[in-house]
């Protein structure tokens, strides 16, 4: 039982920084400490995604042939796919651009509300 819980330590790491993040964005009233959470979250969701990828003994999927010869049968279990690193990277791209909107509708709350607290904003709304 310990080799398998060891074997797989990269998700269990993945399931706790998700349980983390998520409980930040539930029970936190403050708007920052929930966008942390929320950028706790995303990062776990792109680590599981890289480590789903993760091909031992792979290589990456380039293969060279000079012009004239016949290219050989390639095998595909030598191969990382690559679609997973490319979609984290676009991940990232939005994950940051997320958090600067965020950070900027927060600073927009900050100043007509003058507080980042939930239960303050929502008083001074009503």
């Amino acid at each position: 039982m310990v080799e398998y819980v060891m074997g797989f330590y990269n998700y269990w790491i993945c399931v706790v920084l998700l349980m983390i993040g998520f409980y930040a964005m539930i029970s936190k009233k403050n708007l920052i400490k929930k966008l942390i959470g929320l950028h706790i979250f995303q990062t776990a969701v792109m680590l599981f995604f890289i480590s789903t990828s993760v091909k031992r003994g792979a290589t990456v999927p380039v293969a060279f042939h000079r012009q004239g010869e016949l290219l050989q049968a390639i095998e595909v279990q030598q191969f990382m796919n690559p679609l997973p690193h490319v979609l984290i990277l676009t991940a990232i791209v939005v994950m940051i651009s997320t958090t600067g909107v965020a950070l900027a509708v927060l600073l927009l709350i900050y100043r007509r509300y003058k507080s980042l607290e939930e239960n303050e904003i929502l008083r001074s709304i009503r």
